[in-house]
This record gives structure tokens, sequence and C-alpha cells, in this order.
């Protein structure tokens, strides 16, 4: 059985709150679970004590049996000390789609007509 600890929504339209959850992979996001093993509210301020709550016993439990975070909870994992940080790395971000790419040659280009003259 693949493990997956994971959150899932709950609270009322507009307002979320996450359970960190114990799950099997193929369940629904909201769907049955294992375990719940803490909570996450994004409403409260990014230094509330209260915004990320999780038991780190259990949690270390799941991971050493074979659970896989999902890529928020490992940022979270990171955060609190219980995952060494990984080397995060999107080159394609940096770079322009195809028409910005083009507006900024033609400026290149404007520009260097410009000292030219």
């Amino acid at each position: 059985m693949s493990m997956k600890i994971r959150l899932a929504r709950g609270g009322s339209k507009k307002r979320p709150f996450y359970s960190i959850v114990a799950t099997d992979s193929r369940m629904p996001r909201d769907g049955r679970f294992l375990e719940k093993l803490g909570v996450y509210n994004p409403l409260l301020a990014k230094d509330s004590e209260d915004r990320i709550r999780m038991n780190v016993e259990r949690i270390q439990y799941w991971l050493g049996q074979g659970a896989q975070p999902t890529d928020r909870i490992a940022r979270m994992l990171e955060a609190a000390g219980l995952r060494e940080k990984t080397v995060r790395n999107n080159p394609k971000s940096a770079v322009p789609g195809k028409r910005m790419a083009e507006l900024a040659r033609k400026k290149a280009a404007r520009s260097a007509e410009a000292a030219a003259e």
C-alpha cells in the first residue's frame, strides 16, 4: 500500500482549514484516512504558533513506515526541522515566454540602433 502524508481540506467556502493526515495514496483528498497527524490553518499569521500544529512522534512513525510527504508537507517538515532541506531549482520559471522574448529582442535592437547613431 502506497502511503502519503498530505493535507485534507476542511472549513467552509473561502475559509480553508486543513488536517494533516496519513492516508493511502489512492483515497480522495478529503476521503478516508488512517490517522490525523495535525492541523494547518493558513488564515492565521505566519508567525502564529497555532498556524501549524503537528504530532511529531506520529509523523516520524509514518515516515519510518515508508509514507511519502507531499511537497507542501515536506516544506512544513523542513521548517520544523524534521527533514533536511532539499535544493529546489526551476530554471524554466525565469525564462520569458515567446511573446516577451520577442519584445525584449526588439527593444534591444532599438536601443542598439539608437546607440549606433
